[in-house]
């Protein structure tokens, strides 16, 4: 996780869980892939880091929901590192979000 997340400066650990699921938006979602839980490794104020068992690849859009709801969005996925077992994603939110805990500067 701290490998990709490098490539992001502005990013700061943070343990969110959350869960995430293919967006409604996805035309031709796999259907092998449930939504699951994970949390959130890093934010930054437009990204957010994790791991998850699903296959996601770049530009797939993913719905983020914690437990409350005061996060719950839509993001793209801007990176992805493969490992056995997991896939590590870096996803940027598609509209702004008001109560996200880490602001620009």
């Amino acid at each position: 996780m701290a490998s990709l997340a490098r490539f992001f400066p502005d990013a700061a650990p943070v343990r969110i869980p959350v869960e995430i699921s293919r967006s409604l938006r996805e035309t031709l979602p796999s259907p092998a892939w449930k939504a699951e839980s994970t949390i959130i490794e890093f934010g930054t104020p437009r990204e957010v880091l994790f791991s998850c068992a699903g296959p996601l690849e770049f530009a797939d859009i993913v719905h983020l929901r914690n437990s409350d709801g005061s996060l719950d969005t839509e993001a793209s996925v801007v990176a992805v590192q493969y490992h056995t077992g997991k896939t590590i994603v870096a996803a940027r939110f598609l509209n702004d979000i008001p109560n996200w805990i880490i602001k620009p500067l």
